[in-house]
């Protein structure tokens, strides 16, 4: 890929999860309020053209059931996500471990996790260029389905810390 076209990543956090009591986190499904925002979230993406060609998702429940109501809104566009037990517990500094070693025949990447990690990971590759007005907003709050857009001219493996402009942080209620 050449320097004239930027890479998108997307990283998003998982739709409102619920707490059943006696089940394990890494189980832990959606609440009904989480199975509303995830599609509104895979809409928002499709209307803005942000389609992802490859998805990195961590195998928590949470997580998987959040990227299946993304992709029903993508329809025929949506790739077959990759599940990483890796994003799962994972620290920002992993969770860039892992996008490092994808190739760099992707070029549009949604990673799909949990907080901190994505809230961290958005801030550590937030570069000057950035819009200011989208990194106060992660900066402060990253709720449930938080999602930042962000474009860089790197391959994956060099990507790293303020290598990427956030172009777009949005909410979806």
């Amino acid at each position: 890929m050449s320097a004239h076209h930027p890479r998108k990543l997307m990283i998003m956090r998982h739709a409102k999860s619920a707490w059943p009591l006696g089940v394990e986190d890494h189980e832990r499904p959606l609440a009904q309020r989480g199975h509303n925002e995830a599609p509104m979230v895979g809409r928002w993406m499709a209307r803005h053209h942000h389609v992802p060609d490859f998805i990195l998702c961590s195998s928590a429940l949470r997580t998987r059931q959040t990227c299946t109501w993304v992709c029903s809104e993508l329809g025929d566009k949506a790739p077959t996500p990759m599940l990483s037990d890796a994003l799962y517990d994972a620290t920002a500094t992993q969770v860039l471990s892992e996008i490092n070693q994808l190739p760099d025949t992707i070029t549009s990447l949604l990673v799909i996790s949990h907080m901190p990690a994505v809230q961290d990971l958005a801030m550590r590759l937030a570069s000057v260029e950035s819009d200011e007005e989208a990194v106060m907003n992660m900066a402060s709050h990253y709720p449930t389905s938080g999602l930042t857009v962000l474009e860089h001219r790197k391959s994956w493996a060099e990507l790293d810390g303020r290598d990427a402009k956030v172009t777009a942080f949005i909410v979806k209620r």
